[in-house]
């Protein structure tokens, strides 16, 4: 039985996440499709907003688990 692959949206916004989290800037942003820049752009806000308030990896874990 194959495995579904998630949306490329909520793959954007957790690769946002990820790189927002680890302190890369989001000029890196690789979409040029609005829709999933958006996505991405909104994961990189909030993983940033997460880097600042202390969280860590651990942190990253349990919050992408729960997309």
């Amino acid at each position: 039985m194959k495995t579904q692959k998630r949306s490329q949206t909520s793959r954007a916004y957790s690769k946002g996440y990820q790189a927002g989290i680890d302190g890369r800037s989001r000029s890196l942003c690789p979409h040029e499709n609005e829709t999933v820049r958006q996505n991405w752009l909104t994961g990189w806000r909030e993983g940033r907003t997460d880097h600042w308030d202390g969280f860590n990896k651990a942190a990253l874990a349990q919050k992408l688990s729960n997309l």
